[in-house]
């Protein structure tokens, strides 16, 4: 089958057979056109789909990513000449390539976002609410996933007998049933012994934070009130609670913390996953690399 009639028989299917959007039409479209364009000149003429193989496939995403397009991309369009590829062997008879062993350029894990130290203060200290008990609940919730680096999931977890105290170590469940052990700021504490003034008496397996009917606090209510909690002061948008554990780990490492210690505080299985809050606050590793090198001056 010729090469733009395929393109054209692919298209017909993807928005007839799969109901696939427009957008995602015009987008694949777009995708195979761009390989078809290249097999015109790699191949010096209409381009043969039966005569393919993969080295023109890994010439075609070489030549993409000489022209400046990015990971994101070329993977994109990758998925979608793998669909197209699929669906000659399937409608018109091509001869399948072995396309699991043509894997695309790896994504680069989004850079975390911290808050500066100004705004994760009013991210942890101020409030929206009218209850002074939803009030304490909150700060003290925001005060713990800032201070103490925890995912929310670990912060709703906690129950009563988990209260953080200063000068004690916080004993927190984190992934895969691993559990690590984070010191407690007295920030911590004084924010939490409000909230446990509102909460009153409670036996130690009872959660920790609770919501309006005195179950345990769901996370989508966390996220809600810190959402509220960003418009009423102006905070960012990427002012999550998630957003609080990034500017843990950021703002130790801009102080001069050692980046083992702070993927032992997180509780990252590899190191590697630590290492992308060093993307985050370069100036602050300048800074820090000036005051210790001894060579600096």
């Amino acid at each position: 089958m010729a090469a733009f009639p395929a393109r054209n028989a692919f298209l017909d299917w993807l928005s007839g057979e799969r109901r696939a959007s427009p957008e995602t039409v015009e987008a694949y479209g777009r995708d195979v056109s761009d390989l078809l364009a290249f097999l015109t000149v790699h191949q010096g003429g209409e381009p043969d789909l039966a005569a393919l193989r993969l080295a023109d496939l890994r010439a075609f995403l070489a030549h993409r990513a000489s022209e400046g397009i990015g990971n994101a991309s070329r993977a994109r369009q990758l998925s979608a000449i793998k669909t197209f590829l699929r669906f000659l062997v399937r409608r018109h008879g091509l001869e399948p390539l072995p396309l699991g062993g043509l894997t695309g350029p790896r994504r680069k894990p989004p850079v975390p976002r911290a808050l500066t130290e100004s705004q994760a203060r009013t991210a942890t200290t101020d409030s929206f609410e009218d209850s002074p008990a939803l009030a304490a609940r909150n700060q003290a919730l925001f005060t713990l996933l800032y201070g103490c680096g925890l995912r929310i999931s670990e912060a709703l977890a906690l129950d009563m007998r988990d209260a953080p105290r200063a000068g004690q170590g916080l004993r927190v469940m984190g992934k895969g049933r691993k559990e690590r052990v984070v010191p407690v700021l007295p920030a911590v504490e004084a924010a939490m012994a409000e909230w446990l003034r509102h909460r009153g008496a409670a036996g130690p397996n009872d959660p920790l934070f609770t919501g309006a009917k005195g179950g345990r606090l769901a996370a989508t209510v966390a996220q809600r009130a810190l959402q509220d909690l960003r418009r009423a002061t102006g905070l960012p948008e990427h002012a999550t609670p998630h957003a609080l554990r990034h500017s843990f780990a950021t703002h130790l490492l801009g102080g001069g913390a050692d980046l083992r210690a702070i993927q032992e505080l997180l509780g990252h299985a590899s190191l590697s996953t630590t290492q992308r809050y060093t993307a985050v606050d370069q100036a602050g590793l300048l800074e820090t690399w000036r005051r210790a090198h001894p060579r600096a001056d």
